[in-house]
């Protein structure tokens, strides 16, 4: 039933080995017997080198998505970077916004109560202060506001900095000579260059333990208490010498 059965060599397969059967022993059972093994060794070292190429493209995988982990974690990285670099141009811009705000107050509460508005005409003095007081308000209207992240030695030293201007502040209302003296002393404890008036010591160590952003804005906060103080006392400089100058005042007729 099996037909001639060779009883040479067998031919190899994919993977099977040459058998040789011998001529004595050539019943149809045992040959069947012999190609049931070939076979099967032939599928079990087929079976290996699926799974060994399987392992081989596993390994090469996990090889490409570290690569690919890799490159994204770089262009993250850079993103970030760039991110940061607006971040500080945004604080930087909204800081000079602030400055900005803080000199256009300046300059109306400098024409509010500069010399020229008393020097024109009642009804010319009343439409510029109400156009002043407009801006002024339409100012106000504007806030800016900058976070500094401090610790709490620099939350301390900034409470103690601003307590110091504040008290500054009071004194100028009673004694301004006396008060400017000390503006002077805070301020040249602020800058990098060397001041031509004594440096107040004890307020440098405060200002120090400051965060840097905080510095600034309290050097700022000094400079503009100073030209307030010297336009003050143009103005009463201004008015004084005006008040000589009438005769009216003097009792002359």
């Amino acid at each position: 039933m099996l037909g001639n059965v060779p009883t040479g060599p067998l031919l190899q397969s994919a993977g099977e080995r040459p058998v040789s059967i011998a001529h004595k022993d050539s019943s149809p059972g045992r040959i069947i017997i012999i190609l049931i093994i070939i076979k099967s060794k032939s599928f079990t070292i087929m079976a290996q080198a699926k799974i060994q190429a399987k392992m081989n493209d596993a390994t090469y995988s996990k090889f490409s998505r570290t690569l690919s982990m890799a490159d994204r974690s770089g262009q993250l990285l850079e993103s970030l970077d760039q991110l940061e670099m607006r971040v500080e141009a945004l604080r930087e811009t909204a800081s000079a916004m602030e400055v900005e705000r803080e000199f256009i107050l300046e300059m109306i509460q400098s024409l509010q109560n500069g010399q020229e508005l008393r020097n024109i005409s009642a009804g010319e003095r009343e439409e510029l202060t109400l156009t002043a007081n407009r801006l002024m308000g339409r100012t106000l209207c504007v806030e800016i506001s900058i976070g500094t992240i401090r610790n709490s030695l620099q939350e301390e030293a900034l409470h103690k900095a601003t307590s110091v201007i504040d008290e500054i502040v009071k004194k100028l209302l009673d004694d301004m000579d006396g008060g400017r003296q000390q503006l002077l002393a805070v301020h040249a404890a602020c800058v990098t260059e060397a001041p031509p008036v004594p440096i107040d010591q004890k307020f440098q160590a405060i200002v120090i333990g400051c965060a840097l952003e905080d510095q600034k804005k309290i050097k700022r906060r000094l400079e503009t208490l100073l030209r307030n103080v010297d336009n003050a006392k143009k103005n009463i400089k201004i008015m004084d010498h005006q008040k000589l100058e009438d005769p009216k005042t003097n009792g002359c007729q």
